[in-house]
């Protein structure tokens, strides 16, 4: 025992002194480490739980807001972004920044204010790159259109360098009054605008897609020559991936590509209603009679066949025939007896009652299971008269800024859509069987794409204006091939696209 006032053993002393500096040691490299990680946003592993730990109330507020698209849309990473922040179709992709707690869009941050605010709709220009590509194999894949979101049928044609889809020497199948560059026209910009929608990029034509989506399926074409018009498109478009087989008949056009077995019809059927030459009441033997609320049996009887099928019709309304309803001969275009009185019908309003009478009956057909896609009047663009009366529209090189207003087209447009409305509210739950491809007004912008005085290999053809001013005569109805009708079959496949893979309009 230590008497009061004697000094301690120095090895006693210099254990404590030793365990003493080792603990302060500790202690301040704890406090080091700590002083680091709060200054450099902790990388070191753990940082998770320093967050958890050390996150004051505002940081944990701006960490909840970060990992969610802000107060309104609680999406979670990985979800995708509700439609308000879609731009045609395409998603917003967003990351989580591991060191920052953030989300990103490529290297621009996506704050809760930024996506309280509606994306502007010029969201797809390169100044913005919270839009990234959802492909880099092709720019035509830049954006998947979305239904929902994007409506294909307003925008505006823009030049596209790439060229078109086939050439007139690729395509066994183009008829020669719509081959235009075959026929000698001299201009070819028309083949190379493609058309734009406002909100979204409609995807060019992908042929092996178009067939795998079809495969085992048949889609048929029932209509007038601008419907064989947009068939013979389609089939150039394919060629180019695979030549198919023709197994036609004198009933219909057939052709069948093997390697999917897929089968594409052509039925011609002018008016989509009933057709007789037979005498009816006082409309004699020998002029056509349109039975405007019999559906036309050509077409019909094959229809339970039909996955898709695409009808056209309008342009024959202008041609001499009879009109027929209940029996009764109710009107008449170019022709009507004096003797009988005012007409109760004419031919614009004949037309309106054909498609909804056709409709009708394609979607409540119970045997018929696939989708009917009305595709609207196609424009003509006859200057100074009719086709017939020395209309023209020769010199037309590139489409228009703005539409021209024609009276008749937008009339029939317009009985038309009236007619298409109608047969989708009388078919009930079976009127979601009915799509309307609405190509009227976009095309209404393109003069250009008309064969105009090119309508065959005639070197001595007149493709000018006589020293009278008369021009030559001229198809502006029709379509160019390769030309803007390919758009026709963009939008088709998008359609299809949309109604197969369930994405719903």
């Amino acid at each position: 025992m230590s008497l009061p006032g004697k000094k301690a053993p120095v090895g006693a002393g210099g254990i404590r002194w030793w365990l003493s500096t080792v603990v302060l040691s500790v202690v301040a490299l704890v406090l080091t480490l700590v002083v680091i990680s709060l200054s450099v946003g902790s990388a070191l592993p753990g940082a998770s739980l320093h967050e958890y730990l050390f996150v004051n109330a505002n940081d944990s507020s701006r960490l909840s807001s970060d990992l969610t698209d802000g107060n309104r849309n609680d999406t979670a990473i990985g979800v995708p972004l509700p439609e308000e922040v879609l731009q045609g179709g395409q998603e917003v992709l967003v990351e989580h920044n591991a060191q920052s707690g953030t989300l990103n869009s490529s290297e621009t941050s996506l704050s809760s204010s930024e996506t309280d605010t509606k994306v502007p709709d010029d969201i797809t220009s390169t100044s913005d790159e919270r839009i990234l590509p959802a492909s880099s194999d092709s720019s035509d894949n830049l954006q998947k259109t979305d239904q929902g979101s994007c409506d294909l049928y307003h925008g505006q044609w823009v030049f596209d360098s790439s060229g078109s889809l086939y050439t007139n020497n690729s395509c066994p199948v183009i008829t020669q009054m719509q081959n235009c560059q075959g026929n000698g026209r001299p201009d070819k910009d028309y083949e190379n605008y493609r058309w734009k929608p406002e909100h979204c990029i409609l995807p060019r034509f992908d042929g092996r897609k178009f067939l795998e989506l079809m495969r085992g399926k048949t889609l048929a074409f029932v209509g007038d020559s601008v419907g064989r018009n947009q068939m013979e498109s389609l089939l150039c478009i394919l060629w180019q991936v695979e030549a198919p087989v023709n197994r036609g008949s004198r009933k219909m056009t057939k052709w069948i590509f093997r390697s999917t077995s897929t089968i594409i019809i052509r039925i011609w059927s002018s008016w989509l209603v009933h057709r007789s030459t037979e005498a009816v009441g006082f409309a004699p033997k020998g002029i056509d009679k349109v039975f405007l609320d019999i559906p036309d049996e050509t077409f019909m009887q094959f229809l339970p066949n039909f996955d898709v099928l695409v009808l056209s019709s309008g342009h024959w309304f202008a041609k001499r025939s009879a009109y027929i309803l209940n029996s009764n001969v109710v009107g008449g275009q170019l022709w009507w007896p004096r003797h009988a009185g005012k007409m109760q019908i004419n031919n614009v309003d004949a037309f309106g009652i054909s498609v909804e009478t056709c409709l009708t009956a394609v979607a409540t057909n119970p045997n018929f299971t696939g989708i009917a896609i009305v595709r609207t009047y196609s424009p003509d663009h006859y200057e100074g008269g009719a086709w017939n009366t020395g209309g023209s529209c020769t010199g037309k090189v590139k489409p228009l800024d703005e539409v021209v207003r024609n009276g008749f087209t937008d009339t029939m447009y317009g009985k038309q859509v009236s007619g298409f409305t109608k047969a989708v509210k009388k078919s009930g739950k079976h009127g979601s069987r009915l799509k309307l491809m609405d190509i009227t007004e976009p095309f209404a912008l393109r003069p250009d794409g008309h064969p105009g005085p090119y309508r065959s290999t005639d070197p001595n053809k007149k493709t000018q204006r006589g020293p009278d001013g008369r021009p030559p005569p001229q198809d502006c109805l029709h379509w160019c091939m390769p030309g803007p009708v390919d758009t026709w079959n963009e939008m088709l496949l998008e359609t299809i696209v949309r109604e197969f893979e369930g994405v719903k309009s």
